[in-house]
């Protein structure tokens, strides 16, 4: 038997792909040395950023006398089919601690009852209200408003997806800056103020970007987040490691060097003549906020203006995450056809001249390491597997490229939730730092490896389906985290995090 297969070990390796296969396993050894060099580097910059913020803005965020001087704010809330949580994500703005803004939420042809949800719980009412259309959006059925609640507004329109709602939405406001927030998505009070302190400290400010974190697991009452837990299902807990490495050393490194390509849709404020002069939201993409952030740079850099779009690491929006792989791996996907749609549609500001650093440095790594590495990484496994299977790799040499793989990826979320502990501390107890760590660990037994397999997916249906428009993502929502005052534990009134979550807890 064994010179049967040292015969056909033989012959494979003169089968030309093989051999090609063979080659590769060394250009797949340097992109992942590589890969993880880049995740390093971007790791040490953001924590040596994030010990810097703390330094100078643990003890007061902003100055009591500076409030009054805070620039109003529209709040635009889109959303389509959110009856579960639109009602309490708009008393959790409600509750915002901010001297002037408005609650625009944009029914954008919900077929639930998103619509009569808001109109029961803060007694809306048709109005007629003049509608400038400075961007193109699909039909404004009516606008509605409260009298209980002023700044509250509901534009209910026919479907046209995320970015047609929130073009709508930049059509009704009033304010100059606007802040988009997830119908699924808990504001704390404190969060707006702080994501638009960068307008008040820097004149060349024209987006401000805050942390989103996982909801699941946590206790929301009447709109308020009284209590700070772990998801106790592992497919959420995941993800908020995810949400850690993503947030706090992704972007939080990007953002010194005025190269930052992404702030969160579900979390991000924009002044909006900036964002209207340049078309507003595009329509043919999943991944509309990527794409607004990547236009806002191409098209200021060409204006050679002089701006800043940056990354505040403790303005945090609680969002709930899928629970179930059929609605992550739908997210997952079409985040990755998004960011493809984004880079190919901008690729002119890669390597121009007049890039500065997210032309020539986050623009490139987004291309090769966020793009291509799906791809690479998927192959780069079955390459390696295959190759060991065949005895053309030794086994010794797998299996050293494969603990050199988990072990980085393992030392990548440890440093995340080390980071969170010894910054902003929102998981206080011993029980949720010893949850966290082993989050940290297992997520790199298989949940990466799939999480790529999907981005690889993504990946091929963006270059299977270029140029076709795309609706709302359907992602299924439990709710379970929120309660109505009457119906929450009492003994978790006790457990609200403190008033300024990024002080070191007594």
């Amino acid at each position: 038997m064994n010179e049967y297969w040292h015969l056909i070990v033989s012959y494979l390796q003169q089968v030309p792909w093989i051999r090609l296969m063979v080659s590769l396993q060394w250009v797949f050894i340097a992109y992942f040395a590589a890969i993880n060099i880049a995740y390093l580097v971007l790791n040490y910059v953001s924590a040596f950023q994030i010990v810097r913020y703390m330094r100078e803005y643990r003890a007061n965020y902003l100055p009591k006398g500076l409030r009054e001087y805070q620039p109003p704010v529209s709040i635009i809330l889109p959303a389509h089919n959110e009856e579960k949580s639109v009602v309490s994500s708009v008393r959790s703005l409600l509750k915002t601690v901010y001297p002037e803004y408005e609650v625009v939420v944009v029914n954008d042809g919900s077929t639930d009852a998103t619509r009569q949800a808001l109109i029961d719980a803060f007694g809306l009412v048709k109005v007629p209200e003049a509608y400038r259309c400075r961007l193109k959006t699909e039909p404004v059925h009516a606008v509605y408003a409260s009298a209980r609640f002023p700044n509250v507004r509901l534009v209910d329109k026919a479907n046209g997806g995320k970015a047609d709602a929130i073009n709508a939405g930049l059509n009704c406001v009033r304010y100059p800056l606007f802040c988009v927030i997830d119908a699924d998505s808990i504001l704390q009070p404190e969060s707006l103020s702080r994501v638009v302190r960068p307008f008040l400290e820097d004149g060349r400010v024209v987006a401000s970007g805050g942390v989103v974190r996982v909801l699941n697991g946590c206790t929301v009452k009447d709109g308020m987040l009284s209590k700070v837990g772990l998801p106790s299902r592992m497919l959420p807990g995941f993800q908020l490691v995810e949400y850690l490495r993503a947030f706090l050393f992704g972007r939080m490194g990007w953002s010194p060097a005025n190269a930052l390509l992404i702030i969160s849709g579900a979390f991000g404020v924009f002044y909006k003549e900036r964002v209207i002069a340049i078309g507003g939201y595009r329509l043919n993409t999943v991944g509309e906020d990527m794409d607004l952030v990547v236009r806002l740079h191409r098209n200021l850099r060409e204006e050679k203006r002089d701006y800043r779009i940056v990354f505040v690491p403790d303005p945090v929006c609680w969002t709930e995450a899928p629970t179930d792989l059929r609605s992550l791996k739908s997210q997952r996907v079409r985040w990755q056809q998004g960011l493809a749609e984004s880079l190919w549609s901008n690729m002119a500001l890669m390597f121009n001249r007049r890039g500065g650093a997210v032309g020539w440095i986050a623009f490139p790594f987004m291309v090769i390491f966020e793009f291509l590495g799906p791809l690479i990484e998927v192959i780069g496994y079955v390459t390696m597997i295959v190759l060991a299977l065949l005895g053309l790799v030794p086994l010794e040499t797998f299996l050293v490229f494969l603990a050199a793989a988990i072990g980085m990826g393992i030392l990548l979320s440890v440093n995340a939730m080390v980071l969170e502990e010894l910054s902003f501390r929102l998981y206080q107890r011993p029980t949720q730092q010893l949850k966290l760590f082993l989050l940290a660990v297992l997520e790199n037994f298989g949940y990466r490896q799939i999480n790529s397999w999907w981005r690889f997916v993504g990946t091929l249906r963006w270059l299977l389906s270029r140029g076709k428009v795309r609706n709302w993502g359907r992602i299924s929502r439990d709710g379970s985290w929120q309660h109505t005052l009457e119906d929450a534990p009492d003994k978790e009134a006790a457990e609200m995090p403190p008033a300024s979550y990024g002080s070191t807890p007594k």
